[in-house]
């Protein structure tokens, strides 16, 4: 599994590619505080999930898993991550205007993954569009 940190307008969405299942996993509180703007989406997840019926709570299991990703401390920790199937059902109980923009997004995500596999140098071309990004001379890449 790879660590990646992927950004939806602004906000940095901590993702993981299983190369075994070949899908990305994205934390979910990560996608909340994205579409809601939370002060505190941790907590906002926690009610979202507090609402949900025995049923739902049991759906929720089979979408959801635990994966250490870096938190802002640095640190490694659990975090509730899903698929992009299970982002997309997590999506639809959060009212958000940005639902629509993330679906978008998320779609944009995954067809990216799918190109590199079938294409590795535009995986290269996309490490140095980065590294060109983030200042780095010509020379240097």
């Amino acid at each position: 599994m790879s660590d990646d940190v992927k950004m939806f307008e602004g906000s940095q969405i901590r993702s993981v590619w299983d190369n075994e299942r070949e899908e990305w996993y994205f934390s979910v509180v990560d996608v909340i505080g994205s579409l809601t703007e939370s002060n505190n989406p941790r907590d906002y997840w926690y009610r979202v999930k507090k609402r949900m019926s025995e049923e739902e709570k049991s759906e929720l299991s089979t979408i959801c898993r635990q994966l250490k990703l870096k938190a802002p401390d640095g640190k490694m920790r659990l975090t509730d991550v899903a698929d992009m199937q299970g982002i997309f059902r997590i999506i639809q109980s959060v009212p958000s205007p940005k639902a629509e923009p993330f679906k978008m997004w998320l779609a944009e995500v995954g067809k990216e993954r799918i190109d590199e596999i079938i294409d590795p140098e535009l995986t290269i071309d996309r490490a140095l569009e980065g590294y060109a990004r983030k200042g780095y001379s010509r020379e240097w890449i």
